[in-house]
């Protein structure tokens, strides 16, 4: 066990460090709580995107065997530096949804590779010109209303599958999704603890159970399934061939990602007084992410992204031994071939999913004004408003522009498009000085803080004297 006095200035006591391996008696316990941790989030996405999509473009065992397989890949590619575990994006739902009815498996599947293949792209640019340009290209003010696009774009689908949107709506149907949105909201507010990670995982099981009760729920699916059975992949070049004709409605969503790649690693870096992105460093990060990515789309997989939900876990738990990361990887992989418990899944009933959603969905897009509160984004001034406008009527507004290139086309739509507007303005639009000047205050009030968090006795001395402009920091 590690020495608690090792422990970097302000980072959490860790009870076993990143290289460090759990006695035998407590490592199957700690890695069945990262498979919970990842099971609903991971599951959900084929789920829904099948839902959106009315026919099966992502299968749940695949999906769970990806996150296994994706977690290992990512561990060799940072040389077990890094305590992460990936699944299911839900970034990509509705983008490889409508990648499907446009061009079929073909089109969401190379979008999805072409999706890890820019991951490995800024993989290199970053190991060879640093991550600086990163921040210029995609700032918050771009980011935010990218990640609130996801989000509301996705909010039809929840009213659809609850029917809300048929004044004949199924009364069994409300009080199913009703139940359902019920306790992930008591979950979130009131739970304590590791339930407190998994309010939308206990919702599902909360309201499958109403659903059997009301008599929503056909169990001939699990009564025909095996014990045991092999995902169904589908595999590039064997059951279809690379079709670009949708790549631009799924491709600009690795720039959303990235972001929040970012945002978890420096998440974890605080937790574990480790600064994960310079060792082992942000190119090995995005290189094992965007890997794990390229592999699961070539065999008919999800995106896979950095798991918010394992990260707490590990905050919480104070354990961040990659060993148990890679056994719950082992589990994930192993649960994937049981062919019950996967046609289980399968049987869940549309009001459950859209209950969930409601909250869900709406919690994504808020993700996206928490960026803006983080990184304190003005909108007094006229350029940060234009950007966001912008990005937002277009995104939202159902707007689709089409480059005819011979025969075919390439067409933008939904939060490609406004992602293509976002940053093309913000690199257009100057920034006035009083704004230069707020953001150098801004990164100064961040570095503080980062030297006043990393030094405790720095932090007595401000505390004691009560005002921290009297201490240079820089």
């Amino acid at each position: 066990m590690k020495d608690k006095t090792q422990s970097s200035p302000g980072a959490t006591q860790l009870l076993y460090d990143i290289h460090e391996r759990p006695p035998i008696r407590e490592i199957i316990p700690l890695a069945i709580q990262h498979v919970f941790a990842m099971f609903g989030a991971t599951i959900l996405v084929p789920i829904l995107v099948n839902s959106m999509a009315g026919a099966e473009v992502l299968s749940i065992p695949v999906a769970i065997m990806m996150s296994g397989w994706g977690t290992l890949i990512y561990q060799a590619c940072t040389k077990g530096r890094s305590p992460v575990y990936l699944g299911s994006s839900f970034a990509f739902i509705a983008p490889v949804a409508i990648a499907y009815q446009t061009a079929g498996i073909a089109g969401a599947m190379t979008g999805l590779m072409v999706v890890g293949l820019i991951y490995m792209l800024f993989a290199l640019v970053v190991a060879c010109a640093g991550k600086g340009w990163i921040d210029k290209l995609l700032p918050p003010v771009v980011i935010g209303p990218m990640i609130m696009i996801i989000g509301l774009g996705l909010a039809s689908s929840a009213i659809g599958q609850i029917g809300l949107n048929d004044p004949n709506v199924d009364p069994r149907q409300l009080i199913v999704a009703l139940a359902t949105l019920a306790t992930a909201v008591i979950f979130m507010v009131f739970a304590k603890g590791f339930l407190s990670v998994i309010p939308f995982l206990i919702a599902i099981v909360v309201g499958y159970v109403m659903s059997i009760i009301c008599g929503l729920v056909d169990f001939t699916p699990v009564s025909e399934a095996a014990w045991f059975a092999l995902p169904k992949f589908q595999v590039v070049f064997y059951h279809y061939a690379p079709s670009l004709a949708a790549v631009w409605q799924i491709a600009p969503v690795a720039l959303v990602t990235m972001a929040e790649h970012i945002g978890d690693h420096e998440a974890l870096s605080t937790i574990t007084g480790q600064d994960l992105l310079k060792n082992p460093g942000l190119a090995r990060t995005l290189l094992g992410d965007g890997l794990a990515t390229l592999v699961a789309a070539l065999f008919g997989g999800p995106a896979n992204t950095t798991y918010g939900e394992n990260t707490a876990v590990i905050g919480m738990t104070r354990n961040a031994s990659v060993f148990v990361l890679r056994i719950a990887a082992i589990i994930a992989i192993v649960m994937a071939c049981l062919g019950k418990l996967t046609a289980l899944i399968s049987t869940i009933p549309g009001p459950v999913l859209g209950g969930v959603s409601l909250l869900l969905y709406g919690f994504i897009a808020l993700n996206g004004a928490k960026v803006w509160v983080k990184n304190r984004t003005n909108f007094s001034y006229a350029r940060n408003i234009v950007i966001t406008a912008v990005m937002l009527t277009v995104g939202l507004g159902g707007a689709v522009f089409a480059v005819p290139l011979g025969d075919a086309s390439i067409s933008f739509s939904g939060m490609s498009l406004a992602a293509i507007f976002g940053i093309g303005l913000n690199l257009v639009l100057p920034k006035t000085g009083p704004e230069w000047e707020e953001e150098h205050n801004h990164e100064m009030d961040e570095r503080r803080l980062w030297v006043l968090h990393n030094n405790p006795e720095l932090l007595r001395k401000v505390d004691k004297m009560g005002n921290v402009t009297k201490i240079d920091l820089e």
